[in-house]
């Protein structure tokens, strides 16, 4: 094959087709994927996830724990979501994230 009077060797083209496909996979705009999206299962059906916690009920809360706390959940991986179940210590893990509950204290 003759590019400008220029013969090419199958290398070559192979090598142009490479150089194509990382740029292209480089310099492309990136969509949203399921991955980038911070909460990844939690009431997905909603435009937006606003939980409204009366300061009562959060008082009531904090009272009836053993502890005198109560942790809400931050990292969106809570089994028992909007209170922390610890879920994050292994999203911590996978990912190198470092959040935590929001803890509410007497």
């Amino acid at each position: 094959m003759e590019v400008f009077g220029t013969p090419l060797d199958p290398i070559s083209i192979g090598i142009g087709i490479g150089i194509g496909v990382i740029l292209i996979t480089l310099l492309s705009p990136k969509t949203a994927s399921s991955s980038k999206q911070i909460n990844p299962s939690i009431q997905k059906n909603e435009p937006k996830v606003a939980t409204i916690c009366p300061l009562q009920d959060i008082e009531d809360s904090v009272s009836k724990s053993d502890k005198g706390v109560v942790a809400y959940c931050r990292c969106w991986r809570s089994e028992n979501f909007p209170y922390c179940d610890g879920a994050h210590v292994k999203h911590n893990k996978e990912t190198g994230d470092n959040t935590g509950p929001l803890v509410i204290k007497k």
